[in-house]
């Protein structure tokens, strides 16, 4: 959009030079020159910013795979970007929509329940997650107010549904002063545990979306597994100590 609005001055100046009387016509064509160099340095800033953002990115991920980042398609930055430093709740939900999208999952709006994000199926079963998106600046407590959801969602669901919720915690610190941070309260974890819900970190569904991926896991055997079980937790200190047994699904 910048360089048509710098080719739409240039064009308007040289169009001034041509058509308009003396004094406008020197002063037109000099007020685009002006505009065009703003435009140019606001562009080139712009640029900077996107590049600095992505060596950041390949930084982090880096870190947290320990694999080379350029073999990451190019679209998978957004996602990476919003999953783990999101703006706002609504683009980490759809982000986390696309991810088990992707991951083959059937996903899709609570339309019978108000009080969920999404509804996950396990592909050829009959097991569901009704599923509550959070962001925390912090570690994931129960002040968040989609918590009360949460619980409403108890009081209403069938029996093959489960509660699963995916924070994305410490949204703004870099993934190399995450590791030591708690990723969810004490308090927290005993109501989840209490109540058989499940809870899932951002930075931990990423590294089973690569793994998966990579064709290290089955992800479906996975989230049985979560569903069969109590209240699961996976917010263990550090990103890859988080990630769970993998050699216990073996590939077929």
């Amino acid at each position: 959009m910048l360089v048509l609005f710098q080719l739409f001055l240039a064009t308007f100046a040289i169009y001034s030079a041509i058509m308009y009387e003396e004094e406008t016509r020197l002063l037109i064509p000099l007020i685009c020159l002006i505009l065009m160099f703003i435009v140019g340095r606001v562009e080139g800033r712009s640029t900077e910013k996107a590049s600095a953002r992505k060596d950041f990115l390949r930084s982090e991920i880096d870190k947290i795979s320990q694999k080379d980042s350029t073999t990451i398609k190019e679209q998978d930055f957004f996602t990476i970007e919003t999953l783990l430093w999101p703006k706002n709740e609504m683009l980490l939900l759809d982000t986390v929509h696309a991810i088990f999208k992707d991951l083959g999952f059937l996903i899709g709006p609570g339309i019978q329940y108000q009080s969920v994000d999404r509804i996950l199926k396990i592909p050829n079963t009959q097991k569901l997650f009704g599923m509550q998106v959070m962001m925390y600046e912090g570690e994931a407590d129960r002040t968040h107010p989609k918590m009360n959801r949460i619980f409403q969602f108890e009081k209403e669901k069938k029996e093959n549904e489960k509660s699963l919720i995916i924070a994305s915690t410490h949204i703004r610190l870099p993934i190399s002063e995450r590791g030591e941070k708690s990723h969810i309260s004490k308090e927290l974890i005993d109501l989840l545990v209490r109540y058989n819900i499940s809870f899932i970190t951002a930075h931990h569904l990423y590294g089973l979306w690569q793994k998966t991926k990579r064709g290290e896991i089955h992800i479906f055997e996975f989230f049985q597994k979560i569903y069969s079980q109590g209240g699961e937790i996976y917010a263990r200190k550090g990103v890859e100590a988080s990630l769970p047994p993998f050699p216990e699904f073996p590939i077929q």
